[in-house]
C-alpha cells in the first residue's frame, strides 16, 4: 500500500491556476504529507476529439484511483463565468462510482481559484465547486482569518479558498500574500488529512 497522499487536482489553461497547485503541494508538504499533483484533460466541442491517457508534457491526467486513495483533496479551476471550467465539471461528473462507494466521505478537501479580473466570480466558483465535494461527504476546509495576509491583500484571497488575480492577459505572477495563502491552505489541508487519518484508525 502507498504512503498516504493530498491530492492537488487541478485544470489550467494559461498557467496561474498550475502555479497555485504547486504552491498548495508545497504547503501540504510543509505539514508532512505527500503531495499528488494532478490535473484533467481539457474538453472539445468536437464530439470525435480524444484525449491520450497520458498528457505529452506537465501534470499526469488524474485517475478515478488517484481520487479514491487519497487521504485529501485540494481542488483548482479557473472562473468560467462564475462556475469551475468544463474540463473539471466533466471530471467531477464521472465519479459517479466513487460517490456510490462512499470512497471520498469524512476526507479533507479545499477549493482554490484564478480569474483574469479582480472580481470575476472568483467567490462564487470557489463555493459551486464544493458542492460536489459535500455531495461526496468529504469536510470542507477554508481558509481562517487567522492568516494575516487575508486581511492585508489587494489581488487573490477569500474565506472560502486560496484565489488568484492573474491579470487580463493571465500573466501576471502569483505575488507574496497569493502564495503565502496558497501554502497556508495546502498545511492546513495536510495537517487535517493527519489528523482525520489518526482518528479512522
Amino acid at each position: 500500500m502507498s504512503a498516504p497522499y493530498v491530492l492537488v487536482l487541478y485544470y489550467s489553461r494559461h498557467g496561474a491556476t498550475q502555479a497555485m497547485a504547486k504552491q498548495i503541494a508545497r504547503g501540504v508538504e510543509q505539514a508532512g504529507m505527500e503531495a499528488r499533483i494532478r490535473t484533467v484533460a481539457p474538453v472539445s466541442s468536437n464530439c470525435e476529439a480524444t484525449e491520450p491517457s497520458i498528457p505529452a508534457s506537465g501534470a499526469l491526467y488524474c485517475t478515478e484511483a488517484d481520487l479514491a486513495n487519497c487521504a485529501g483533496l485540494a481542488l483548482g479551476s479557473p472562473t468560467r463565468f462564475g462556475n469551475m471550467a468544463a474540463p473539471m465539471k466533466y471530471f467531477i461528473d464521472s465519479t459517479s462510482a466513487l460517490w456510490l462507494s462512499g470512497g471520498l466521505i469524512n476526507k479533507p478537501a479545499c477549493v482554490f481559484s484564478s480569474s483574469a479580473s479582480l472580481h470575476g466570480g472568483q467567490e462564487t466558483t470557489l463555493l459551486t465547486m464544493m458542492l460536489p465535494l459535500l455531495h461526496h461527504g468529504m469536510v470542507l476546509a477554508g481558509l481562517p482569518y487567522s492568516e494575516s495576509a487575508l486581511l492585508k491583500t489587494r489581488t487573490g484571497g477569500t474565506p472560502y479558498g486560496a484565489t488568484h488575480l492573474a491579470g487580463r492577459d493571465n500573466d501576471r505572477a502569483l505575488d507574496a500574500d497569493e502564495t503565502q495563502l496558497c501554502q497556508a491552505q495546502g498545511k492546513r489541508l495536510g495537517h487535517l488529512a493527519l489528523k482525520l487519518m489518526d482518528s479512522s484508525h
